[in-house]
């Protein structure tokens, strides 16, 4: 048995309300040292975008808005507040589906989502919204770097945020943001249990690693951040960019 992969997913518990220039590596590293919990070479670290966003003060007031037409009469078609919708459209390429109640689009990201990311949840003020991050590679990288800074630990980050699925009921933890690692596993070239050649085999590790995270991490509760051990991962610069799939190879765009 000692040969059987053993993975486990470690909450990182107590962490305070976060606020625009907290230093998250830091209190990571607290939390951990005050909770008992040694981070190892190897730990994946899984940081919820929502305090992401509120560490690097990507908050917008509603209040402050001022509604295009476009976004009234989206919010007329949908339900939604007009101002909030703006917001969403400030954060898209493009508007892929509208219908009452659900706003699907490509944000300037390149993600398809819900809402372009922009999220009222687990916000103590009222009346401001979080949107997704600048550069959510770039966000990570500055925690793993951070990490490594004060524990000498080699360790991969990414920053995690929870999309719905095509054809698949509920949410699900994604990575939007990674440093350290390879997102993908690819298994083209090798052989499967039978000896034969997988050829279009490539697994999303990324988000298989955000969503083992998530079990622990909740979507309440304060628990934000995750570590996930004994996950097999190439070292690596490598972008969350390689988990979009090119428009010319997107059957359902």
């Amino acid at each position: 048995m000692s040969d059987v992969p053993q993975v486990s997913a470690i909450p990182v518990l107590g962490l305070p309300e976060i606020v625009v220039d907290d230093d998250l590596g830091a209190l990571i590293v607290g939390r951990c040292e005050a909770t008992g919990i040694e981070l190892l070479d190897g730990d994946l670290v899984v940081v919820a975008q929502k305090v992401v966003s509120k560490a690097e003060g990507a908050i917008r007031v509603i209040a402050y808005q001022v509604p295009s037409p476009e976004a009234i009469e989206l919010a007329g078609t949908l339900g939604k507040d007009p101002r909030i919708v703006q917001i969403v459209l400030d954060q898209s390429r493009r508007v892929v589906r509208a219908v009452p109640g659900v706003l699907i689009v490509e944000t300037v990201h390149g993600f398809i989502c819900a809402n372009a990311g922009v999220d009222q949840s687990n916000i103590e003020l009222d009346g401001v919204v979080t949107i997704l991050p600048v550069d959510s590679d770039r966000s990570a990288r500055e925690i793993r770097d951070r990490l490594r800074e004060l524990t000498g630990c080699e360790v991969g980050v990414l920053v995690s945020d929870t999309f719905n699925r095509p054809w698949r009921e509920g949410s699900t933890n994604v990575a939007i943001g990674v440093a350290g690692f390879d997102p993908l596993r690819d298994l083209r070239g090798s052989n499967d249990d039978f000896d034969r050649e997988m050829t279009t085999s490539t697994v999303s590790l990324a988000d298989e690693v955000a969503s083992t995270a998530q079990l622990v991490m909740g979507e309440s509760g304060r628990v934000p951040v995750a570590l996930v051990r004994g996950v097999d991962w190439i070292p690596g610069e490598y972008s969350a960019d390689r988990l979009l799939r090119p428009a010319e190879r997107d059957l359902f765009r």
